[in-house]
């Protein structure tokens, strides 16, 4: 268990076949670490939430920095008792080339306006994750979109809210050093029509070597 302020939690980290030191990093600094051999994100997200023994999930991908604010706001939603769960926006601040912080505004705009969370930020009640089944494990990527989805049906019936928090989060942007461009729009663009072909889904799993 770990202190956050005035309550306990946990931290899991989801080995989902790592190349690097991630499991010894994490054991290391007295976090859970979970191996789940099948290399899909809707499998490692839920393999997660299994090992988990609180009231609330929040789920963060490995290159995202989450703030002391934007935890502390989560919490205090959840402990409203009115938020089945959510996420929020993406900051851009890092990102200087037009073209690619247009793709970020676009999502925000798309996330806000649609209540999807983007993958790299997702709360809930662990109830309500049991509630819809965890992730939908028939896809490879887009998950957080049919969870979200789910999680505002299930918020619904019980008269409670999904929502798209304001505070920006950072992450790493890693993707748009390895791809070109078009490949990242055109994969965005149609990824929902192919998120149960892992082969085409592979901007979401393969890495590259950083572009000059």
């Amino acid at each position: 268990m770990h202190s956050f302020g005035h309550r306990d939690g946990e931290i899991i980290v989801v080995d989902n076949n790592s190349t690097d030191r991630t499991s010894q990093i994490a054991s290391e600094f007295g976090a859970a670490v979970v191996f789940e051999p099948v290399n899909q994100i809707s499998r490692a997200r839920n393999a997660g939430a299994k090992k988990a023994q609180g009231k609330y999930f929040i789920f963060l991908d490995a290159d995202t920095f989450l703030s002391a604010g934007l935890l502390k706001e989560t919490l205090n939603l959840l402990d409203s008792g009115k938020i089945v769960g959510g996420g929020t926006i993406v900051d851009d601040s890092q990102v200087s080339i037009a073209r690619e912080k247009f793709l970020i505004r676009l999502w925000n705009f798309i996330s806000r306006f649609r209540k999807l969370a983007a993958g790299l930020y997702l709360f809930c009640l662990a109830d309500a994750w049991r509630g819809v089944g965890g992730f939908d494990e028939s896809v490879y990527i887009a998950e957080e979109l049919i969870f979200s989805k789910q999680l505002k049906k299930w918020g619904l019936k019980r008269k409670m809210k999904f929502i798209i928090m304001d505070i920006p989060i950072q992450t790493s942007w890693r993707k748009f050093q390895w791809f070109d461009y078009k490949t990242l729009v055109a994969s965005l663009a149609f990824g929902w029509f192919f998120k149960k072909n892992k082969a085409k889904c592979h901007v979401w799993y393969e890495r590259k070597e950083v572009r000059k």
